[in-house]
């Protein structure tokens, strides 16, 4: 069989939609499905109904799952959930040694802290390591529809990858912030669960705006503390995606959100980044630095309602407004 030029790690409805971006754009791409008769399926069926029904998988594509298969592409995506990752690359570390990597997911491990990249530094630690991120549906990249992602990479060959990457309708702008690109894809989830519970609840639009507005302030101050740089999360992984997860309900975390407020349950067989990450955040934050994202992990916890949530908020001393 031909090598791939790309493999994408997950077969998932975003990692299935970037196979589809690449492979259309004439890039040899394998597809990799941890569930055999799922990457069966594709393969006959020409399409991911499970995870991305409506998206025709173009020639150029080749469903598997065999990892090794698709690990033997220079360049690996991996679009697995942030949770999962370690668990991934640890089984899978001599077939992924020696590639770029190219994290495909936004959130924090749980109980470490780490970022995607961090995660994948400390099980391949010589490996180079990127991650792609910012406003995107998986809908609208299958699509073809335009799209603009951040490629946060710290060390040399970001050029490169960019260029392997990058479609007519995708288009990559090159960072050499990761730590910034993937804190404020972390945490804009965080962000949109509140503005979901917001707008499920019934505190209307601008309620919405003042949080979504305050919440831009905490990735500010979160993200630098960690040595990131301001401007970052007022690129595309911060500002950009902070406003489409906030403002829509194709976002899951905005839906997760959205359910809860209305008093509903949440749909139970999505991944919703934005939980974890809220705890992972808040397990060791201080909450007058990030209110809001301290009350949505107490809140999911249960340890907080609606109700007292609201008004613990409202209730924190007046300040000026500098961030």
């Amino acid at each position: 069989m031909t090598r791939p030029d790309i493999g994408v790690i997950g077969a998932g409805a975003f990692g299935t939609a970037l196979a589809i971006a690449l492979a259309q754009a004439g890039r040899r791409v394998s597809l990799w499905a941890r569930d055999r008769a799922q990457a069966e399926a594709m393969a006959r069926q020409r399409e991911n109904a499970a995870r991305l029904p409506g998206a025709p998988l173009p020639q150029g594509l080749t469903p598997t799952a065999d990892l090794t298969e698709a690990a033997r592409a220079p360049t690996l995506l991996l679009a697995v959930p942030t949770q999962t990752l370690r668990g991934v690359v640890s089984t899978h570390a001599p077939d992924l040694a020696g590639r770029a990597l190219v994290a495909c997911c936004k959130g924090v491990e749980l109980g470490t802290g780490l970022l995607p990249t961090q995660v994948l530094g400390a099980v391949l630690s010589d490996t180079p390591t990127a991650v792609l991120t910012g406003p995107s549906f998986a809908a609208d990249i299958a699509l073809g529809k335009p799209t603009a992602l951040t490629l946060a990479m710290a060390g040399p060959g970001g050029e490169d990858l960019q260029a392997a990457l990058a479609t007519h309708n995708l288009r990559l702008y090159l960072s050499d912030d990761p730590v910034g690109a993937q804190l404020a894809g972390a945490l804009k989830n965080v962000i949109a669960i509140a503005a979901g519970l917001t707008i499920g609840a019934g505190l209307g639009e601008s309620a919405r705006a003042a949080l979504m507005t305050r919440g831009m302030a905490e990735m500010a101050r979160l993200a630098t503390q960690r040595g990131a740089r301001a401007e970052t999360l007022w690129g595309l992984s911060g500002f950009g995606d902070l406003v489409l997860t906030c403002t829509s309900e194709k976002s899951r975390n905005f839906r997760h959100g959205l359910a809860i407020g209305r008093g509903a349950t949440p749909d139970p067989t999505q991944t919703v980044e934005g939980v974890m990450t809220a705890h992972a955040i808040a397990a060791d934050a201080d909450p007058d630095m990030l209110p809001v994202t301290c009350m949505v992990s107490a809140l999911l916890k249960g340890d907080v309602g609606l109700d007292l949530a609201r008004d613990l908020l409202l209730s924190r001393p007046l300040r000026r407004e500098r961030g």
